[in-house]
């Protein structure tokens, strides 16, 4: 049981980091394409690609998630789930319902971006604290961590879209 609960640490772990990876280079590549104001195939096509590498370290994280959180429920009980097991289920539910909302375009790009950034470098911080053993925090401190994480995500995406609307403005004059 020791070796099934190290590797599936393991892997979580590794869907972190990738997922982590996979959001910065879609959030990169995004810019990239809107500069110009348009998205031309080829760079529709990467994006791609990097949104299925993202899917795939969700399915994982996912995955490794509940059973390390079924693990610790069912050895330890209810008294056992920490304040951090439940960031991270909430973080995992904004980033599956934001996923979904964008796929079926409900969620505008001024957020919907912005969100899935700020949540993967939410779970990397989390992994990164879980490492350190610095996970005795309040929901409400998490809950106000994470609000700010998302709020400057949100400016950032904003304000380098707004930079690059400046720019092709700029430029056409």
């Amino acid at each position: 049981m020791v070796f099934i609960i190290t590797l599936t640490s393991i892997i979580q772990a590794l869907a972190t980091s990738l997922g982590v990876g996979s959001s910065t280079l879609a959030i990169v590549n995004f810019f990239v394409a809107i500069a110009d104001g348009k998205i031309e195939p080829d760079e529709r096509r990467m994006m791609g690609v990097v949104y299925i590498v993202l899917r795939i370290a969700m399915l994982l994280i996912l995955a490794t998630t509940l059973a390390l959180f079924m693990h610790t429920y069912v050895a330890y009980g209810v008294p056992a789930i920490t304040t951090f097991h439940i960031a991270q289920l909430l973080v995992l539910a904004v980033l599956f319902i934001n996923a979904l909302l964008m796929t079926i375009h409900l969620m505008p790009s001024t957020f919907g971006p912005a969100l899935q950034a700020g949540s993967w470098y939410t779970l990397g911080v989390l992994a990164a604290l879980s490492g350190l053993d610095l996970v005795d925090f309040t929901l409400l401190q998490f809950s106000l961590g994470y609000l700010t994480a998302l709020i400057s995500a949100i400016g950032l995406v904003n304000g380098v879209m707004a930079l690059q609307v400046a720019r092709r403005r700029k430029q056409v004059q």
